[in-house]
């Protein structure tokens, strides 16, 4: 597996998944570890963000996984892409819909939890994942240019100012970096399209 997809894999699930999954607790562990999984552009500044990574006990991180990524009270950064894309900020609008069918003609199918669209942040870096782990560069490059970063800065922005979890703030800062990282490498031309949240 490359280096893009493990790191895309392991912030992914961090995304995704609730800290008392089992998977989670153990990718917790090996946060410091993050400069040493990747050729960072920036390796100085990776290696700042991880060396002091603040770390609640699991219930506070629970609840606030919670709060910032299920919806429970206001969300001050919405996880899913069609909350930005979409003028009325509904979920499973149209912009889903066309990244549902991307997924489909590149073979990939989620069990979500809950019906949850396709397009949270998360499970997107999932996807981007297994397109890299397939073997398929051009289909990984089109849902970063096409589906993911038109409206992923702004929603980690968001992220990073949140004052629910330092924690969840200090990783919204590591994906911007890997992200922008990523569209330097391989000179992603990302869509412009207009975001409503």
């Amino acid at each position: 597996m490359s280096a893009h997809a493990v790191m895309t894999r392991i912030l992914g699930a961090l995304f995704y998944y609730s800290p008392e999954h089992r998977e989670t607790r153990e990718l917790l562990q090996c946060l410091p570890t993050l400069p040493s999984l990747y050729s960072w552009l920036d390796p100085e500044r990776i290696a700042a963000l991880c060396e002091e990574w603040p770390q609640p006990d699991e219930e506070a991180l629970i609840w606030q996984f919670s709060t910032l990524f299920e919806g429970q009270g206001e969300m001050v950064a919405p996880p899913w892409g069609s909350v930005y894309l979409e003028r009325d900020n509904l979920l499973m609008g149209e912009s889903t819909a066309q990244y549902r069918a991307f997924l489909r003609r590149h073979g990939i199918a989620f069990d979500g939890k809950d019906n949850e669209p396709e397009d949270q942040f998360g499970l997107m870096l999932l996807a981007w994942s297994a397109l890299l782990e397939r073997g398929n560069p051009n289909a990984a490059a089109t849902l970063l240019e096409v589906h993911l970063l038109p409206w992923a800065h702004r929603y980690l922005e968001l992220l990073k100012r949140n004052e629910i979890s330092p924690f969840y703030a200090r990783l919204a800062r590591v994906a911007t970096l890997f992200l922008n990282d990523v569209q330097q490498r391989k000179a992603l031309r990302p869509e412009t399209k207009r975001l409503f949240f």
